[in-house]
């Protein structure tokens, strides 16, 4: 085991062991670039180029507990960057499973598809990874079981919200706050606020409410 994943265990940010054994697995040093693998250990954000980052490692651990994805759950992860939080929701969803990764820089796309199969997972069907507007979702695979946003929004983009299935959860970053959302019926929502983060903003094209 890792320091970095020692660290987050007994700090109480990692709790559950499908994410523990995930972060164990996927790890971080695969999805940053080369200059910056000496660093992945570090519980600090990274850049990955084109004003993007690779998110700090309790950042993801508490956003993947929060989401609590399952086996076999459909995930939607939009802004997907150098693709770990992607490979590390294909590891905890297993075989019946599938992740859509969103990313709308072409070569972050590129990057984040590359990295994403050092373990098999686009390859073999797990991950789907889509250039496109995240805001805008991926209707082909809606309504999702999960849905994570790796960027920051003033307020939730009705196009994900819609494509969340009842009874998904997503979890998202509103302006330095993560937000927990659980879709109890057609138009109920519960939201639930933990300040504290920073991210990049998300680009959206779409409506919001």
């Amino acid at each position: 085991m890792s320091r970095l994943l020692s660290t987050l265990i007994t700090q109480g940010y990692l709790k559950s062991d499908p994410v523990i054994e995930a972060f164990n697995h996927v790890r971080r040093e695969e999805f940053v670039p080369p200059e910056f693998e000496g660093e992945a250990e570090t519980n600090i954000p990274l850049p990955i180029g084109y004003g993007q980052t690779i998110s700090q490692p309790l950042t993801v651990a508490v956003m993947l507990e929060l989401l609590d994805p399952k086996p076999g759950s459909v995930v939607l992860d939009v802004g997907s960057g150098s693709g770990w939080s992607s490979a590390l929701l294909a590891s905890i969803v297993g075989e019946g499973g599938k992740v859509v990764a969103i990313e709308r820089i072409p070569e972050l796309y590129d990057f984040g598809k590359k990295n994403i199969d050092k373990f098999g997972y686009v390859s073999m069907g797990r991950v789907k990874c889509v250039l496109g507007d995240g805001a805008e979702g991926y209707a082909e695979l809606a309504p999702y079981d999960r849905i994570l946003v790796s960027a920051s929004v003033e307020e939730v983009p009705k196009t994900l919200k819609a494509q969340l299935k009842i009874g998904g959860k997503m979890v998202i970053p509103i302006y330095n706050s993560l937000a927990y959302i659980e879709r109890r019926g057609e138009d109920d929502y519960y939201v639930e606020r933990f300040p504290g983060f920073l991210f990049v903003p998300l680009i959206e094209k779409s409506p919001i409410f």
